[in-house]
């Protein structure tokens, strides 16, 4: 079960979360989440120029959606989730990425502890 097109967010609901949505954030990413009232969770993955260059951003954005790949089982449905690389995340392990995914779903209160 991977992050697919099924799981991603179109230009419009984009839009939608970047105006309304909460955000949470990490010296690595920020989280912007709002609930889309569908039996969905769907995702979307931001490396700016900062970041990078194109091989750097689309590497990072690669990190990120491994690290919600998985936890997709973990987070529920209803929500539309952008997740923002930050300017240092390029230089980041895979595992710090992963650490950091999940410490702002926990704050987010889109996963929970076990």
């Amino acid at each position: 079960m991977g992050v697919n097109r099924a799981y991603s967010l179109r230009r419009d609901d984009f839009q939608r979360v970047w105006d309304s949505g909460k955000s949470w954030s990490h010296p690595l990413i920020i989280v912007r989440a709002a609930a889309n009232g569908t039996g969905a969770s769907r995702f979307g993955f931001v490396a700016g120029k900062k970041v990078g260059n194109a091989v750097r951003r689309n590497r990072t954005k690669r990190r990120l959606r491994e690290a919600v790949r998985h936890r997709l089982a973990a987070i529920p449905p209803g929500w539309d989730i952008i997740l923002i690389s930050r300017a240092g995340a390029e230089q980041a392990d895979l595992k710090a990425i992963d650490a950091a995914v999940e410490n702002l779903l926990r704050r987010a209160h889109l996963i929970h502890n076990s």
